[in-house]
């Protein structure tokens, strides 16, 4: 057998909550493929650390939150682990009543709500860059997750991604996962391996090369055979396997997802592009429901969940729930959350 390792680790830094990461140790460094977007000065952590001023540095990963007084002081939230965002008040120590940034996420099981005040009231861009790159990094999910039986395949050919590649595409490509083996065809680009059922388009995988642990061949009962294993941190663990005919193109398959791997490994590609507005909107456009999108898109559409607001727990909600009542409904219920509407929540709950 022979395998190919990556060697750069997996991303944790969109996956993860961290509280006080040591930052001498380089637990806050930027990972290769990370970048940074904006630096916010004078953010306070509003429920965390109230009356501590820090710095908010938004990444197309992460919001990393580090205290100006003491530095060991810091957050990291990784998007992924976000739920919803939105705009509301909150008593400051520093500034008093403020629109502040709230934060939903949920991780490991256990929900976090993050406040974060912009001590700097004339200045937006707390509010609109981490909505944006929020949105941008729900909507690229196919660069940095495994997906099984997805629209990916066009009458026989893959719809790329922006800034996607084809280096290969090989018929004659069996799918091991069943007793019987699938024929299908292989295709490798610069950002992922794709294979999918001649019979059957919908029947097909997509593996980002961010997500692939390693690659190897081995021996098998249908003769010798490519494998591909993923991360345990992708949340579905894989083994793979694929048998190429003729035998003569498996070597060639094998030494080029092998080299692409190593190549992404090195640069990876995330998907998550920002666009900053000419114009920044003022606080109040931020705080009405858009019409239009002002960010570039990458990917599928935005999966964000309308209803997240709605999904604490029972006991929370009843201590936080304010009563009013409704002229459209003609009796008293539940206020909407911001940006919702009977019509949208009703369109939400049962799909219509």
């Amino acid at each position: 057998m022979s395998n190919t390792n990556n060697s750069n680790g997996t991303f944790w830094q969109d996956r993860e909550i961290r509280f006080d990461s040591n930052i001498e140790a380089g637990d806050l460094s930027l990972k290769k493929g990370e970048f940074e977007i904006d630096v916010l000065d004078n953010v306070e952590d509003t429920k965390g650390n109230n009356g501590e001023k820090g710095k908010c540095i938004v990444t197309n990963l992460r919001m990393i939150w580090i205290c100006t007084r003491n530095p060991k002081i810091n957050l990291s939230i990784g998007y992924n682990t976000m739920v919803n965002i939105k705009i509301q008040s909150s008593n400051s120590r520093l500034k008093g009543t403020n629109q502040s940034l709230y934060l939903l996420t949920k991780y490991h099981g256990s929900r976090f709500e993050f406040i974060f005040s912009n001590m700097v009231k004339t200045n937006p861009r707390l509010f609109s860059t981490i909505q944006a790159v929020f949105k941008a990094y729900q909507s690229s999910k196919m660069y940095r997750e495994i997906r099984l039986r997805s629209a990916i395949i066009k009458n026989k050919c893959l719809d790329l991604l922006p800034k996607e590649q084809i280096y290969t595409s090989l018929s004659g490509v069996w799918n091991l996962s069943a007793d019987q083996g699938n024929l299908g065809t292989f295709i490798v680009t610069n950002i992922r391996i794709v294979w999918f059922a001649d019979l059957a388009e919908n029947f097909n995988v997509s593996i980002p090369y961010l997500q692939i642990k390693s690659v190897s061949f081995r021996e098998s009962k249908f003769g010798k055979a490519f494998v591909v294993e993923t991360n345990r941190t992708s949340g579905r663990e894989f083994v793979l396997g694929f048998r190429v005919d003729p035998i003569e193109k498996f070597n060639d398959l094998y030494k080029e997802v092998s080299s692409l791997h190593q190549l992404f490994s090195s640069n990876p590609i995330l998907g998550v592009e920002y666009q900053a507005e000419e114009k920044q909107a003022s606080l109040e456009q931020l705080m009405v429901p858009k019409t239009s999108e002002t960010m570039k898109y990458v990917g599928n559409k935005d999966t964000s969940d309308p209803l997240a607001p709605y999904y604490v727990d029972s006991s929370e909600r009843v201590a936080n729930t304010s009563i009013g009542f409704s002229n459209e409904l003609g009796l008293a219920c539940e206020e909407l959350k911001d940006g919702m509407t009977i019509k949208k929540l009703w369109q939400c709950i049962y799909k219509v």
